[in-house]
C-alpha cells in the first residue's frame, strides 16, 4: 500500500489506495444500487445501509459516528478491534438522541461483525453492544426481528469471553421472565438464520475467497456450524412447552435434509459434539419429531458409539441415552450385533481410550437398555463384555491413572450386580452365567472376600458363624495361592501401577495374618505357615530380581504385613517359617544397598520391619531360647559374611549396624538373661585357629617399614612384602571381624553388663580389643595405605572403634598383659601393638617391669623375646636397660662363628643394644669400644661374615641381618668416636666404603626387604661420618689421630660420593614403577641425605658419563654441562627425596655458572639490538615443560585463590619441580653481572616465563601465610609468616608437609620480588585490575616490610665503597641518602621506598646540591629514578649504576640526546653511534627504538638520514 512508512496522524480522511480506487469506481460508474459502503462523496462520510437513502444521512448519525462506522467496515483487524471499542465507549458517553441515530445502521453491522474470525472483534462487539442497550433501551425494540438470531448464535460462541458477553447483553435488554417472550417474537427470524447456516451457507458463501485464506474460512464455517447447532439447542431449551409443537413443524424442513444428519460424521470434533447435543434436546422438548425420523436418529447415534474424540464423547454418550429412552424400537433401525456391540466391545478393551471417567458411567445404562433378543446367546454376550471390561482395565492407560481404574471398577461391579440379579434363576444357562461370574472373573474378586472377612471379624457373633470357613482349607488353600500368586507376578510385574491393583490383596493377606480372635489366628496355623513360607521365600529372591527394578511395590507391602504380623501375633517367632522370614529381613538390611539394589524406600522399611520382628524376638526371648535358632543362624551367617572377605568399608558399615541393633536390643530388654548374651558373642567369635588364619592372610608390606625405622630386626627370608594393597576393593577379613566384635565388645563395656563367670568373659572382650589394635596397628605401619584403609579407619572414628576410645574403656592392665603374652610368643606386629599402647598411654616403667619381673625372661632369646625386647626399650627402667646392655655384651664375648647370625647369638645380641643405645638416655661411651674392638676381631677372624665389596644376589639373610646390626651399631659410636684408636677409625671408614660398595654393586636386588635395609642403613652410616666430621670443631680434630681429617677429606669423601653419585643416577633411571613406593621413602632418603654432603668441587669432578643434548646452546664446560643435563631432569622426578636432594647438589653450582656467559658477552656487538641471553639451556627446557602440565592442573583456578596440593601426590612432586627449578633459575640470575642481569630478563620477558609463575604463585601461595604454631596474640610486626620465616627444604618428612608448598611458593615470590623487582613491577601493571589489586593488598601486607627492611639492613651492613660518594640508611623512614661530591660539586638525594615496595615507583627526592645546574641536576634525579625502576637488581647497585653515570659525565662522555643519559638504563652500554652530520652519539638500543617507534631512518637531531 502507497505511504507505508509515513506517519499517519488522527482525523486524517486521505484513503489509502484500496480507497481511492473505490472512489475512482465510483466516480466512473456511479453508486451501485444496493451496495453497502461509504458515500462516494468526499463531504459524505456517513454509512448508507441499502434500504436508506443518502440524503436522510446527515440527519441520522453524528459525524464521529460515522468515523466510526466506516472505520468497522475495514478489513484490518486491529482497526475493527478500535473501532468497535471506540463505539462502545460513544454510546456510553454520548447523548442518547445521538446513540439513536445509530439503531438503523446497527442490524447489518452486528449481524456481520458478531461473526468475524478475530475472537477480540467479536467479545468487543458484545461488549459495545451492551452499552448500545444501557443507552437506548426499549428504542432496540424495533430492530430485534434482524438482530436476534446472531444475537442467540453469538450466545454459543465457542470463545467464552465472546459468548458471556454476549449473555451479558441479552440479559441487560430483557429480565429473565421477558427473555422468552422475546425469542417467541423472533422465532420465525432465528430459525430462518439458523437453518440458512445449517442448509445453506459454506465456507465460500461466508467469507470471500479472494481475500480470505482456506483454512480461515473453513475455521469459520465450523464455528458457525457450531454456534448455530448450539443456538438451536438453546433456542429449544428457552421457549415454553407450549411453543414446541409450532417449532415442529417449522424444523420438519431442517429434519428431512441429509445434509443435517450427516453431521453427525462431520470432520470438526466440535461440529459432531454440538449434533449430538441437539439430538438430546430434541429428544426432551420434541420427542415425536424423534420417533418419526427414527430412521435417521437411530443409526446417526448409536452407530457412532466409538466415537473417541473427548470433545465428543460426553454429548455422544447423553444422545445415546437419551436414543435409547426416547425411540423405544431404536435396535430395529440399526444393526446391533454387526453394528452396534462390536464397536462398544472395541471402546471397552481399550479402556474408554483416556475417557473411562467420561464413558463408563453410562455403560450400566446402556446394557440395562439392551433388549434380551440381542444377548442372545446370554452366556457369550456376559463373557465377552466382562472380558472386553477387564481387557480394558488391564490397559497401561487405565493402569496409569487411578480414576479411570475407579471408574472401570465401578462401572464392572455395577455391571456385575446388575448381571447377577438378571440370572439368579435357576435354569441352566443362568446357572451357567453365575459360574462363569464367580470362576472366570476372579481377579476382582478379592476385594469382595476382604470386606466379608472385615465384617466377619467385626463381631464375636459373626466370627461364630464363619469360623468353620475361615479355619477351613477351602480358604486356606485360596490364601496360599494368592500369596504365591502375588510374590511371584507382583516381583516380575513392570507395569508402574500394579500397587493400586493388587493392594486389596496384599491388605488381605495382612489381615489373615496379623488378625487375632481369643488368641487365635484367624485361619488355619498351617495356612499360616506356609503363606510366611511364601513371603520370605520372594523376599529371598527380591535381592536378584531388584537389580530389574522390580522388586519396590511387592517389597513394600511384604515389609507391611510381616510388620503386622511380628507386631499383632504373640510368640509368631516360635514358628521356624517365622524365623526364616526374620532372618531374611535380618540379611537385607545387614547388607549395603550396592549389593542388594534396592532403594533407600525399601530399606528403611525393611529396616522398620526388622526392628518390629527384634521387639517380638526380645520380648519372648526368655521363654523360647532354647527353641528359637534365629540368633545362632544369623550370628553364623554374619560370621561368614565377615570371613569371606567380601565387604567393602560401606558393606561393613551396614552389617556392623544391623548387628549393633541386635545387640542394643538385647542389651536394653530387661528378659533377655546374660546366657543369650554369652552364646550370642560366642557364635560369633572365631576360634584361635581362625584368627590365625585371618591375620596370616594380612599382607606383609607392612614390615618393610618397621625394619627399614629399626623397630624391628630380622634374619630370615620375608615373603609378601611387595604385594600391593591399593587394587583390592574388599577389606581383609580380620579388619573386618574385628571392627564389628569391637564394636559389641565397646557396647557390653559402655553398658557395664556383669557375667557370673565374670572374669573369663572379659578376658574374651580384651581379647577382641587385642585383635582390633592388632588391625588398626597393621594399617599404620604400612607406608601408603590405600585409599580403602584410609576409609576404614575413618569409619572406626565414626562408629567409636577407635584406639583411643577402646583403651579409655578395656582394663589397660589386662589388656597390656595379653599384648606382652602374644608379642612374647610371635612378636613382629603384636610387638609394635605392645609398644604402641604403652606410648599412647603413657605407661609408666613400673608397671611395664611388672610383665616380665627380670630380664632373664628373655633368653635365650626366639623372634618373640627380641622383638618385644626392641619395643620395650624405650620404656624399660634406667637398670634393666644397663642390665640388659651387659648381658648382651657378654653374650657377644663368647660368639663363635656359628653363633653370629643367629637370633639367640651376635645379630640377636646387637639389635637389643642397638635398641637400648638408639634410646640414648644412658652413657655407654666406656663400653663401646670394647664391642667395637669384639666386631673388629670377627673381621680378622670371619672376614667372609662381613659383606664387604660383594654382590648381594646370592646374600644370606642370616648374613645379611648380622651386618645390618653391625652397620647400626658403628653408626651409633659416631655420638661419642672420641676414643677411637686410628686403627678403629680406619675400620669404621673403610669398612663403610665397602658396604656401600656393596650396596652399589646390588641394585639389581634392591626389591627384597632385607637388601632395602642394608642399603638404608649403609648410606645412614656414610651420612653420621660426614656430619661428623663436618661438625667438627678444632678442640675435637686435635684429639683425632693425626692425618685423619685429610685422610678423610682425600680419600674416604671422594669415595663415598663417586660411589653415590652414579647410584642415584641408576636408581632414578628406572621406570617409576619399579621403584617401590616404602624403598622410594627409605632408600632415597638415606641416599639423599648423604649426597646432602658432597662438595662442589667433588661434584666438578665427578666421573659420572658425558650426556649432552642435541641443538642445546650452552657456554658450560661439558663436565659442569653433563652433570645438569644428568641432573636436572631429577627435579621433576615423583619422589620429594630426589628432588630436594638434587635441588641441594645443583644449587651449590647455580652461582659460578653466570662467570661463563661473561666471554659470550663480549662477543655481542652494539650493532646486535633487543638482545636476550638464556639462562642455562637444561633448567629453560625443563620449566617449558613444567609450564604446560602445570597450567592443565591449575589452569581452572582463579588468580588469588589459594589451591591446596595434597602432599607427596604426583601433583605435588610437579609443583615442588617447577618451584625448585624457579629457585635455582634466581640464585643463578643473582649471582650474575648488571650487564647480564638485562639479558637474562630480557630472555624471560620474551618467553613470558616470569609471568606464568607469577600467576601461578598467587594460586599457591594462602591468602594468610602465618607460619603453622605462631600465635595470632603476637603484634603483626612481630607475627611469624612464610615471608619471615626461612624455608627449610630438609629431604626428612616434617609434620608441617602441607605447608610445605605454600610455604616454598611464597619463598619463590621474595626471592622474584627480590631479584626480578623491575619485571614483576612491569608484570603488576600489565595485570587487569582485579588480579592488580590482589597483588598489591598481598604484597603490601605480608612482603614489603620483609623487603624492605632487608633493602634498608643491606645498605647499613655494605661493605661497598664507592671514592667520591657515601650512602647511608634510616630504617624508620625507609630512606637510603647518597652523598656524592668531586671537586666543587656536591650532590644529595634521599631515595624513598613506598610502602608496597618493590612494586610500586621508588621516589627520588633533592636534597642538598652545590655547583650543579638545575637542568642536569634534574637529569640525574631522572636516571637514578629510571636505573632504580628498571634495573633488576637493589639500591646499592642501583647508586653503582648512576655514580658510574655521572663519573663518565665528569670524565667528558656526552650524553645519549636521546635518553640524557651516558650509561644505557637496561644494558649498560655507553653512546657510541655518532651521526655523519651533526657527530652526536646515541646509544644504540636507544636508536633502534627511534627508528621503529617513528617509522624514520633520520637523525632524533638533525633529522638528516642516519647512516
Amino acid at each position: 500500500m502507497g505511504g507505508k512508512n509515513k506517519q499517519r496522524t488522527k482525523g486524517n480522511v486521505r484513503p489509502s489506495s484500496s480507497g481511492r480506487a473505490a472512489d475512482l469506481l465510483a466516480k466512473e460508474r456511479g453508486t451501485v444500487p444496493g451496495f453497502i459502503g461509504f458515500g462516494t462523496s468526499s463531504s459524505d462520510l456517513g454509512y448508507v445501509p441499502a434500504i436508506q437513502g443518502a440524503e436522510e444521512i446527515d440527519s441520522l448519525v453524528d459525524a464521529d459516528f460515522r468515523m466510526v462506522l466506516r472505520k468497522l467496515s475495514k478489513r484490518d483487524v486491529i482497526t475493527k478491534l478500535k473501532a468497535m471499542q471506540e463505539f462502545g465507549t460513544m454510546c456510553k458517553e454520548r447523548e442518547t438522541e445521538i446513540v439513536k441515530g445509530v439503531l438503523p445502521y446497527w442490524p447489518r453491522i452486528y449481524c456481520k461483525i458478531s461473526i468475524d474470525h478475530d475472537r477480540r472483534v467479536r467479545e468487543a462487539t458484545q461488549q459495545a453492544f451492551e452499552q448500545l442497550i444501557l443507552k437506548v433501551k426499549k428504542h432496540l425494540a424495533p430492530h430485534l426481528r434482524s438482530l436476534m438470531g446472531y444475537w442467540l448464535i453469538a450466545q454459543c460462541d465457542t470463545y467464552s469471553p465472546a459468548a458471556s458477553a454476549a449473555k451479558v447483553a441479552f440479559e441487560k435488554a430483557f429480565p429473565p421472565g421477558k427473555q422468552p417472550e422475546a425469542l417467541i417474537f423472533c422465532k420465525d427470524e432465528i430459525l430462518m438464520v439458523l437453518q440458512d447456516h445449517l442448509l445453506k451457507e459454506t465456507p465460500d458463501t461466508l467469507s470471500d475467497p479472494q481475500t480470505v485464506p482456506e483454512e480461515e474460512r473453513e475455521a469459520k464455517f465450523y464455528r458457525i456450524l457450531t454456534c448455530s447447532l448450539l443456538a438451536l439447542k438453546k433456542l429449544l431449551g428457552m421457549l415454553p412447552s407450549d411453543e414446541n409443537s409450532s417449532l415442529e413443524e417449522k424444523l420438519k424442513l431442517l429434519l428431512t435434509q441429509n445434509k443435517f444428519w450427516k453431521y453427525g460424521k462431520h470432520n470438526a470434533p466440535q461440529v459432531r459434539s454440538a449434533f449430538f447435543e441437539l439430538i438430546s434436546a430434541f429428544c426432551q422438548h420434541i420427542p415425536e419429531s424423534m420417533k418419526g425420523e427414527a430412521s435417521r436418529v437411530c443409526p446417526a447415534v448409536l452407530l457412532d458409539i466409538d466415537d473417541s474424540d473427548a470433545t465428543v464423547c460426553p454429548a455422544l454418550w447423553e444422545a445415546v441415552l437419551h436414543v435409547l429412552t426416547t425411540i423405544e424400537d431404536c435396535w430395529s433401525h440399526v444393526n446391533a450385533k454387526k453394528g452396534v456391540l462390536p464397536k462398544l466391545w472395541t471402546v471397552l478393551q481399550e479402556g474408554g481410550r483416556g475417557l473411562a471417567t467420561v464413558i463408563y458411567p453410562n455403560i450400566l445404562p446402556f446394557i440395562s437398555k439392551v433388549p434380551p433378543g440381542i444377548t442372545e446367546p446370554k452366556l457369550d454376550y456376559c463373557r465377552t463384555f466382562f472380558c472386553s471390561v477387564i481387557k480394558g482395565l488391564l490397559t497401561e492407560r487405565a493402569m496409569a491413572s487411578r480414576s479411570e481404574c475407579s471408574a472401570i471398577i465401578s462401572a464392572f461391579m455395577e455391571c456385575l450386580q446388575f448381571t447377577v440379579l438378571q440370572s439368579i434363576g435357576e435354569e441352566e444357562e443362568e446357572i451357567k452365567i453365575q459360574e462363569m461370574l464367580i470362576n472366570d472373573q476372579m481377579d476382582l474378586k478379592w476385594n469382595i472376600l476382604l470386606e466379608i472377612i472385615e465384617k466377619a471379624c467385626s463381631s464375636s457373633e459373626k466370627h461364630s458363624l464363619c469360623s468353620t470357613w475361615l479355619k477351613g482349607d477351602v480358604l486356606g488353600e485360596k490364601l496360599v495361592t494368592l500369596a504365591d500368586d502375588l510374590c511371584n507376578t507382583s516381583l516380575k510385574t513392570t507395569v508402574a501401577s500394579a500397587e493400586s491393583f493388587h493392594s486389596e490383596r496384599w491388605t488381605l493377606l495382612s489381615l489373615v495374618l496379623s488378625q487375632l480372635i481369643k488368641n487365635e489366628s484367624l485361619i488355619g496355623e498351617i495356612y499360616v505357615k506356609r503363606i510366611i513360607d511364601k513371603l520370605q521365600a520372594a523376599l529371598s529372591k527380591a535381592k536378584d530380581l531388584s537389580e530389574a527394578g522390580n522388586t519396590e511395590t511387592s517389597v513394600s507391602f511384604i515389609c507391611d504385613i510381616a510388620s503386622n504380623f511380628f507386631s499383632s501375633v504373640k510368640g509368631c517367632l516360635l514358628m521356624p517359617s517365622s524365623e526364616d522370614l526374620l532372618l531374611t529381613i535380618f540379611q537385607l538390611c545387614a547388607q549395603s544397598q550396592d549389593t542388594t539394589h534396592l532403594s533407600d524406600f525399601l530399606v528403611n522399611k525393611l529396616k522398620h520391619t526388622w526392628l518390629c520382628g527384634l521387639n517380638s524376638l526380645v520380648h519372648h526371648l526368655s521363654d523360647m531360647h532354647k527353641d528359637s535358632t534365629f540368633l545362632q543362624r544369623s550370628a553364623l551367617w554374619v560370621k561368614n559374611q565377615l570371613q569371606s572377605s567380601t565387604l567393602d568399608v560401606k558393606s561393613l558399615q551396614v552389617l556392623i549396624s544391623a548387628v549393633n541393633d541386635l545387640l542394643t536390643k538385647l542389651l536394653e530388654a530387661d528378659e533377655v538373661s546374660t546366657y543369650v548374651l554369652q552364646d550370642y558373642i560366642q557364635w560369633l567369635t572365631p576360634s584361635g585357629s581362625e584368627w590365625d588364619k585371618m591375620r596370616e592372610s594380612l599382607s606383609n608390606e607392612w614390615l618393610k617399614k618397621p625394619l627399614l625405622e629399626g623397630r624391628l630386626s630380622m634374619n630370615c627370608e620375608i615373603s609378601g612384602t611387595d604385594r600391593k594393597l591399593c587394587g583390592m576393593g574388599k577389606l581383609p577379613s580380620h579388619l573386618c571381624t574385628a571392627a564389628l566384635l569391637s564394636r559389641m565388645a565397646l557396647l557390653i563395656l559402655e553398658k557395664g553388663l556383669v557375667f557370673e563367670n565374670h572374669e573369663e568373659e572379659a578376658s574374651k572382650t580384651e581379647n577382641i580389643i587385642a585383635e582390633q589394635l592388632y588391625a588398626l596397628q597393621w594399617i599404620e605401619e604400612l607406608a601408603n595405605p590405600s585409599c580403602l584403609l584410609l576409609e576404614f579407619l575413618h569409619h572406626s572414628q565414626v562408629m567409636n572403634i577407635s584406639c583411643e576410645k577402646l583403651c579409655t574403656l578395656s582394663n589397660i592392665t589386662c589388656l597390656l598383659q595379653i599384648l606382652f603374652n602374644r608379642s612374647k610368643e610371635n612378636g613382629r606386629l603384636w610387638a609394635l601393638t605392645m609398644a604402641k599402647l604403652i606410648h599412647s598411654e603413657n605407661i609408666a616403667s613400673s608397671e611395664v617391669k611388672a610383665l616380665f619381673s627380670t630380664t632373664e625372661r628373655f633368653f635365650p632369646l626366639m623372634e618373640g623375646n627380641l622383638h618385644t625386647l626392641q619395643n620395650l626399650s624405650p620404656f624399660l627402667l634406667q637398670e634393666d636397660k644397663e642390665e640388659l646392655v651387659l648381658q648382651c655384651t657378654a653374650k657377644l664375648m663368647t660368639c663363635n662363628e656359628t653363633e653370629l647370625y643367629n637370633t639367640d647369638g651376635a645379630f640377636g645380641y646387637l639389635a637389643i643394644l642397638n635398641s637400648c643405645l638408639n634410646c640414648g638416655s644412658i652413657d655407654y661411651a666406656e663400653l663401646m669400644p670394647g664391642i667395637l674392638k669384639i666386631i673388629i676381631s670377627w673381621r680378622n677372624e670371619y672376614e667372609d661374615s662381613f659383606l664387604f665389596s660383594c654382590n648381594l644376589q646370592e646374600g644370606n639373610p642370616q648374613v645379611l641381618g648380622f651386618n645390618i646390626e653391625i652397620i647400626r651399631f658403628v653408626s651409633l659410636l659416631l655420638n661419642e668416636p672420641s676414643s677411637l684408636l686410628e686403627s678403629e677409625w680406619d675400620f669404621i671408614m673403610c669398612s663403610m666404603l665397602a658396604w656401600l660398595e656393596t650396596t652399589s654393586e646390588s641394585q639389581a636386588v634392591f626389591p627384597f626387604a632385607l637388601v632395602q635395609v642394608f642399603a638404608c642403613v649403609s648410606c645412614d652410616l656414610s651420612t653420621a661420618l660426614s656430619a661428623y666430621f663436618q661438625a667438627a670443631t678444632p678442640e675435637i680434630t686435635e684429639k683425632l689421630p693425626v692425618n685423619l681429617m685429610t685422610e678423610w677429606q682425600e680419600f674416604c669423601s671422594e669415595g663415598i660420593h663417586s660411589l653415590l653419585l652414579p647410584l642415584l643416577v641408576k636408581i632414578t633411571r628406572k621406570e617409576k614403577d619399579a621403584l617401590e613406593t616404602s624403598f622410594q621413602n627409605f632408600m632415597l632418603k638415606s641416599l639423599g641425605k648423604a649426597l646432602m654432603y658432597i662438595s662442589k668441587d667433588q661434584l666438578l669432578n665427578h666421573k659420572l658419563p658425558a650426556k649432552f643434548v642435541a641443538g642445546q646452546k650452552t657456554n658450560l664446560p661439558d663436565k659442569l654441562q653433563t652433570l645438569l643435563n644428568t641432573f636436572s631432569p631429577l627435579l621433576l622426578f615423583r619422589a620429594r627425596p630426589v628432588q630436594i636432594t638434587v635441588y641441594h647438589m645443583l644449587n651449590k653450582l647455580m652461582s659460578d655458572l653466570p662467570q661463563f656467559d661473561n666471554e659470550d658477552l663480549k662477543s655481542y656487538g652494539d650493532e646486535d639490538e633487543e638482545l636476550s641471553l638464556s639462562p642455562p639451556a637444561g633448567l629453560m627446557t625443563l620449566l617449558a615443560t613444567q609450564e604446560e602440565l602445570l597450567e592443565n592442573i591449575l589452569e581452572c583456578i582463579p588468580v588469588g585463590e589459594f589451591t591446596v596440593i595434597q602432599p607427596l601426590s604426583d601433583e605435588f612432586c610437579l609443583v615442588l619441580g617447577y618451584l625448585l627449578i624457579w629457585k635455582l633459575i634466581l640464585t643463578f640470575f643473582k649471582a650474575a653481572s648488571s650487564q647480564l642481569r638485562a639479558l637474562y630478563s630480557q630472555y624471560l620477558r620474551r618467553t613470558k616465563s616470569l609471568n606464568k609463575l607469577l600467576y601461578h604463585l598467587f594460586r599457591l601461595m594462602p591468602e594468610n601465610p602465618t607460619f603453622p604454631g605462631s600465635t595470632a596474640e603476637l603484634p603483626n610486626k612481630d607475627a611469624k609468616t612464610f615471608f619471615t620465616e626461612e624455608l627449610d627444604l630438609d629431604i626428612k618428612d616434617t609434620p608441617a608437609l602441607s605447608s610445605h608448598i605454600p610455604h616454598l611458593a611464597c619463598s619463590v615470590y621474595c626471592m622474584t620480588l627480590k631479584d626480578l623487582p623491575a619485571m614483576v613491577r612491569l608484570w603488576w601493571n600489565s595485570c587487569e585490575k582485579r588480579v592488580f589489586n590482589i597483588v598489591d593488598k598481598f604484597t603490601t601486607k605480608y612482603v614489603s616490610s620483609v623487603l624492605s627492611s632487608q633493602e634498608i639492613s643491606s645498605v647499613q651492613t655494605s661493605t661497598q665503597l664507592f671514592n667520591g660518594m657515601m650512602v647511608k640508611a634510616r630504617s624508620a623512614t625507609r630512606e637510603v641518602i647518597a652523598t656524592y661530591s668531586v671537586d666543587d660539586i656536591f650532590i644529595e638525594l634521599i631515595i624513598q621506598l613506598p610502602p608496597n615496595y618493590p612494586l610500586g615507583s621508588i621516589i627520588v627526592e633533592s636534597g642538598k646540591r652545590v655547583g650543579v645546574a638545575v637542568q642536569q641536576w634534574r637529569n640525574w634525579m631522572l636516571q637514578l629514578s629510571t636505573y632504580l625502576t628498571h634495573q633488576n637488581g637493589s639500591i646499592m647497585e642501583g647508586l653503582a649504576l648512576w655514580k658510574n653515570n655521572v663519573d663518565k659525565r665528569f670524565e667528558g662522555v656526552e650524553d645519549c640526546m636521546i635518553c640524557f643519559s651516558v650509561i644505557h638504563g637496561s644494558n649498560y652500554s655507553l653512546p657510541k653511534k655518532a651521526c655523519r652530520t651533526c657527530k652526536k652519539k646515541f646509544h644504540s638500543a636507544c636508536l633502534y627504538k627511534w627508528f621503529t617507534s617513528s617509522n624514520k631512518s633520520t637523525c632524533p637531531l638533525c633529522r638528516e638520514t642516519f647512516f
